[in-house]
């Protein structure tokens, strides 16, 4: 069996999320794969090996009170990058925006590192500049 490019990997691997198909990640995972989801801040949660990556993975695709959304994929050689959107409710404010970077070898996932917009209240810069000028 050929070996799959990074396009075909990301591809199918969207698309386990797109249409709730978990069985697409069974052999989309490296025996290695190491995993940093968004959450939780600062580092996200790492998580390691095939199995463990796949379960995670798994869960989030069969939770049917969520989305997850693919806008952009640019795939550079063994690298990918998704930039996609979570609804994970009704409601209008009930979504972040994100970006996973993804590493691909001999056709499987090895390496995803996620990264969001955070729901909660950060400072920004801008704010203690802009703080500064009314002292």
């Amino acid at each position: 069996m050929p070996v799959r490019s990074t396009v075909e990997v990301i591809d199918r691997f969207n698309r386990a999320f797109t249409d709730r198909e978990a069985d697409l990640l069974l052999d989309l995972i490296a025996e290695d794969c190491v995993m940093e989801s968004v959450q939780p801040a600062p580092r996200g949660e790492r998580v390691v090996g095939r199995e463990a990556c796949t379960r995670w993975w798994a869960t989030l695709v069969d939770d049917r009170s969520t989305q997850f959304t693919p806008q952009e994929v640019i795939v550079a050689d063994d690298r990918a990058t998704i930039v996609w959107s979570y609804r994970f409710g009704a409601g209008p404010e009930e979504w972040v925006s994100g970006v996973n970077v993804m590493r691909v070898a001999n056709g499987q996932i090895v390496e995803a590192l996620g990264f969001s917009k955070t729901a909660g209240e950060v400072p920004l810069a801008t704010e203690s500049v802009t703080g500064s000028e009314d002292a």
